[in-house]
Order: C-alpha cells, then structure tokens, then sequence
C-alpha cells in the first residue's frame, strides 16, 4: 500500500527571517503577503528599556508589524533594543541619516567632505533652510565611504531585517509647496543657494566624463547631462548599499519622495533606477496641499514605476495631519493603488484611536 506524502511548502516573505529576497520564486509558490503597517521611531540610550518594551508590545497590539528605529548610526543600542522588539513580535529596521549627517562626529573633522552649493557655499557651516541640513557630498570617496560604512556596520547587528536609509539624496532644489510660507520663500526656478553640489570633486569628475564645467553652464538647471551626473551619484551610494546590506544577509530599504518624476524634479532622487529591495515614499499630503485622495494618486505613480523591478512600495503617511478616520481613508488608498503597506511618521505621533483603527482593518484583511 502506497504511502501519500504531503509536500509542506514553506514561502519564506520578503521580509521574514532576516533573509535577502528570492526573487526567482514561481507565482504558484508565493502565497499573497499580508498588508503590512510600519513605524517609523526615534531612540535615546538613556530611556529604560522598560519603557521600550511597554511601547513595542502597544505598537504590536495596535496592529504595527515593522518598526524604523533610528538609533544615530549608534549600533550598540540598536543592538540593545532590537531582542525587545523581536520579543513583541516585530521586525526591525534600522533606519539611518545617509547623506544628510547633521552633528556626524567624525564628518565635523573633514570639512572637505561637505556639499557645496552654487554659490559656492559648503554645508560645513552655511546650512540650507535650517540647522540641521548638513550635506555630505555623494562624489568624494571620503565622505561616500563614511556613509557607506555606517550602513554596513548597522546591517551587521544581529536581528535587524534592513537598513533603512533617509535623505538619500541631495538638499531639496525645490521645498514641498505647503512648507514655502514657514521659510518665507519663492521658488519658481532653482535658486543657487539650494542647488548642490558644486565642490572641486564634482566638478572635476563631470568635466572628465562630459568636457565642460558646470560652473560656466548658463542656466545648469536646462542641462540634462548635469543633472543626470547627480542622479547618478546618489544612485551609485544606493546601489553599493545594497551590495554590502545584502553581504550581511539583511535587505536595503528607503524613505524617498513621493514618485519618481517629483522627486528627481525636488530632490535629484530617481529612486525607480536604483538596486533596493522596498521603497517608503513619504506620501505627505499636507506638504503639498493636497486632498487625501493624492495619497492614491502618488501611489499609483510610484507603483507604475516599479512595474518592471523587484522592488516593493510601501506608501508613507504622516500621522499628525490624519485624525483616524482621515488615516482609514489614507491606508485604503494606499492599498487601493497598489501599496504593499503603509508607514506612519512616527510611532510618537500614533494615538490609540489611530491603532484601533489599523486593527480594524487588518482584522477586516483577515475575514
């Protein structure tokens, strides 16, 4: 008499057991991955870890999956909290200030290693918009080896499932229209003192490759090759991330702006070229005066993008501007257009009737 055996297929999720993603799996083989919620979280070495536990055990219950931890690149308390998050049921992601290193203790001593504006003004000491935008030049081997190194040595700690990287990209040519009265400003063409960077290796590196200066461009925001130059230069510290993330056996993910076409036209952040496994766009819509309902339509752009890669959108919410009905109306949106997830700015920012409502909806998922 013949035996049946039952053949149990364990799929592995993208994001489970800390692996790097097999891309190569049949259809057939990959069962439909829940919805999934993120939070976004600052740390401090001197908060008890009683405190910690009490806040990822309510995030947990709450219905969040995934928490960002930013510990300041500091990997001996990313690796103190990392067991009491896993202990609560969540994944962790470390989540770093790349190009933007504001009080970076070792990047202070370089003052070359800095961006440079048109003006010919370093982030050093001449910082855009506010105080803590201080820029690292993504051309420099210094100072690109610094950010890259930070990120490595993050994915080294054991329990983390990616290293999350922000401001991966160059100061903003270009403010979110809803925050230009704050810093009383106008902008209708990139203005020199937000236009980055313009230091000697950056310019020395495009003349090799293109035989002219941008210093002498008459209006460098028209010279396609210029801007591509930049693109490029962010796209090249993402791609040896992931390189070096993945050699530890972690992912790579990012915060980025909304859609790639808005966020190369902002920032010089062509996210949908880069080697990254997922994708948070800060889908912000009060930033730019926009209805709830943009928050589906920056999505889809997003997702559309991605269309050919193998990497996943997770759309970002910004909890203060959202009362919780507005956040149910936000994450359906989100979902509605293709979102993989949603991540809320910031776990500080989430109140119960907020976790109520993500629990409403992933017991909703589940019926």
């Amino acid at each position: 008499m013949f035996k049946k055996i039952c053949l149990l297929i364990v799929v592995v999720g993208m994001f489970s057991c800390n692996q790097v993603p097999n891309t190569e799996k049949t259809e057939a083989e990959v069962a439909p991955e829940p919805f999934k919620y993120w939070a976004w979280m600052g740390s401090s070495a001197d908060r008890a870890d009683s405190l910690y536990i009490d806040q990822f055990e309510q995030l947990k219950a709450g219905g969040i999956d995934a928490v960002l931890i930013n510990t300041n690149t500091d990997t001996t308390l990313l690796s103190r909290l990392t067991p009491m998050a896993l202990d609560a049921g969540l994944e962790v992601h470390a989540w770093i200030m790349a190009m933007n290193r504001p009080g970076d203790t070792v990047a202070l001593k370089h003052p070359e290693w800095y961006a440079v504006s048109r003006e010919g003004k370093s982030c050093f000491d001449t910082r855009p918009y506010v105080d803590y935008y201080q820029w690292m030049c993504p051309t420099r081997a210094e100072s690109r080896e610094h950010v890259l190194s930070l990120t490595e040595d993050l994915a080294k700690v054991d329990g983390i499932t990616s290293v999350h990287l922000d401001y991966i990209r160059y100061s903003d040519i270009f403010l979110p229209i809803g925050l230009l009265p704050k810093y009383d400003l106008v902008q209708e063409e990139e203005l020199p003192e937000f236009d980055f960077c313009y230091c000697e290796v950056c310019v020395s590196a495009f003349e090799k490759e293109h035989h002219k200066s941008p210093l002498v461009l008459k209006d460098p925001a028209l010279d396609l090759e210029w801007k591509q130059f930049r693109l490029n230069r962010i796209k090249s510290v993402v791609d040896e991330a992931y390189e070096r993330v993945h050699a530890q056996g972690k992912i790579l993910t990012a915060a980025v702006f909304p859609y790639p076409e808005m966020a190369d036209h902002m920032v010089r952040q062509r996210w949908d070229k880069w080697k990254i496994d997922a994708v948070l766009p800060m889908v912000y819509h009060n930033f730019y005066n926009e209805e709830i309902d943009w928050i589906g339509y920056a999505t889809g752009q997003g997702v559309k993008d991605l269309e050919t890669k193998n990497t996943q959108l997770h759309t970002g919410l910004f909890i203060p501007s959202l009362s919780p009905e507005e956040l149910r109306m936000a994450v359906l949106e989100a979902k509605d257009h293709g979102a993989k997830g949603v991540a809320l700015f910031d776990a500080g920012a989430l109140k119960p009737a907020h976790l109520e409502v993500i629990s409403e909806l992933k017991r909703s998922e589940q019926e």
